[in-house]
């Protein structure tokens, strides 16, 4: 009943976030299952399904793949968010992004390609309305032509 041994509670983990702070340098890739925030430098792949904070000094060259973004320092390369990117002031943004939900606030430099996650499901939809308004055109066009060529061979 009394001991001195007093035993820890196990780490939840996914609830804790990971920290690189200022002055810290990383070169490789990161995956976690909890969040982090990033003060400090990383060249390379960034990956979990948590969310991503890039603080004002924070640099990313490489990927970055999360669910949910804000970004204040540097990024370059290609980024994947599932849920929202939120780009503050200070944030200056170079690559690729897919995002699930964009939010910039002015004086943020984004000069990316991007493609919102709703807009990919609507591009497919409009393509496959775009073939099917063409085969449907192309129909009628081979109608007329067959009726013309009927009305040819009725008056010869």
């Amino acid at each position: 009943m009394f001991t001195d041994k007093k035993s820890k509670a196990p780490a939840i983990v996914g609830n804790q976030q990971n920290r690189i702070t200022e002055g810290t340098s990383i070169t490789g890739d990161l995956v976690s299952k909890s969040g982090m925030r990033i003060d400090g430098n990383v060249q390379g792949n960034v990956k979990t399904p948590s969310k991503v904070v890039l603080g004002e000094t924070g640099v990313i060259k490489g990927t970055l793949e999360c669910d949910n973004a804000d970004i204040e320092g540097k990024f370059s390369g290609n980024m994947t968010i599932s849920g929202t990117l939120t780009l503050r002031a200070t944030a200056q943004v170079d690559g690729d992004v897919v995002a699930g939900k964009l939010a910039i606030e002015p004086g943020a430099a984004f000069n990316a390609t991007c493609v919102m996650k709703g807009s990919v499901k609507q591009m497919i939809e409009k393509k496959e309305e775009n073939e099917e308004s063409i085969k449907s055109q192309n129909h009628l066009f081979e109608r007329q032509e067959r009726s013309s060529k009927q009305k040819t061979e009725q008056s010869v």
